[in-house]
């Protein structure tokens, strides 16, 4: 009998990623759990949704934790944490459908701001 706050678990598996990193490599093996029971998610699907949960993490939650210092940010009172997530995600998002890198994309519009403006006029019709 699982305990009272591992109620629910159907899997346990366990995911070793190697990584190379400016040519130095490292090994790090997880464990996971899961509600998915066996025949819902095989091993080959656990792994998938793994991967996706990281894509989402590195493509979207990292980027706004580096490129725009979101951890440090100071803002904690009523919605508006929430309301500057989503104008970084719109940001990024439309950087990334214009074709620019995150980091260049935001030097460029902090340089040119009625661009900046301009950008999000004609996304905001198409």
């Amino acid at each position: 009998m699982l305990a009272p706050e591992w109620q629910g678990v159907a899997q346990v598996c366990r995911i070793t990623r190697e990584r190379i990193i400016r040519g130095k490599t490292t090994v790090e093996t997880v464990c996971a759990i899961t509600s998915l029971k066996s025949e819902c998610a095989s091993p080959a699907q656990l792994l998938a949704l793994s991967r996706a949960h990281w894509a989402i993490e590195n493509r979207l939650h990292h980027v706004r934790d580096v490129s725009c210092r979101e951890d440090q940010a100071r803002t904690r009172v009523g919605n508006a944490p929430q309301v500057l997530a989503a104008c970084r995600n719109t940001a990024l998002t439309l950087l990334r459908r214009m074709g620019l890198k995150i980091v260049e994309g935001f030097e460029h519009f902090a340089e040119y701001r009625g661009e900046a403006v301009a950008a999000v006029l004609q996304r905001r019709t198409e």
